[in-house]
């Protein structure tokens, strides 16, 4: 069964994941890259390096943003939303972001894509001594959608995934 999310499932699902998508646009050209973030309710709060995403944020502010919870290919849940790119050059609001990321429930195992910065999980007090910029999306509008099955999706006998006919 396919269905739209309530508001507070939408709002679960920002809150319990860790891994997101950025799509940003600017000058006809699409970007759409994966960032670790902590969502505090109103902001998407992220970390990253100079590079190709702020810059085109930096020109267009206007940000899609959405997560996936994903169990396997017939239960689901995906949450889009839309806002506005914030970096953030204020210290104290640095200092913020860097409680709100650093206190997010990661998995034990985890990427670079989580990490706030080369010595991570061990940090300053401040965000000072973190390379790269800190920034906020403030969605203004969000939506979610889901599937559900209570059977789990079965493999096509013969078939497998990225090599044809076995």
């Amino acid at each position: 069964m396919f269905g739209h999310l309530s508001e507070d499932a939408i709002e679960d699902v920002l809150h319990k994941q860790f891994i997101g998508r950025i799509g940003c646009n600017y000058n006809d050209l699409t970007y759409v890259v994966p960032i670790g973030y902590a969502y505090d309710g109103k902001y998407v709060y992220a970390h990253a390096e100079e590079g190709m995403k702020i810059n085109m944020m930096r020109q267009n502010p206007k940000v899609c943003f959405e997560v996936y919870r994903m169990e396997n290919m017939g239960n689901w849940q995906c949450v889009i939303g839309w806002g506005n790119f914030e970096e953030i050059d204020d210290e104290m609001e640095r200092k913020k972001a860097l409680h709100i990321l650093s206190a997010r429930r990661l998995p034990i195992s985890s990427s670079i894509t989580t990490h706030l910065g080369h010595t991570w999980p061990f940090m300053d007090e401040d965000a000072k001594g973190i390379t790269g910029l800190f920034f906020r999306i403030s969605l203004k509008e969000k939506s979610g959608e889901y599937e559900s099955s209570s059977v789990s999706p079965q493999p096509i006998l013969g078939y497998v995934l990225g090599e044809g006919i076995v």
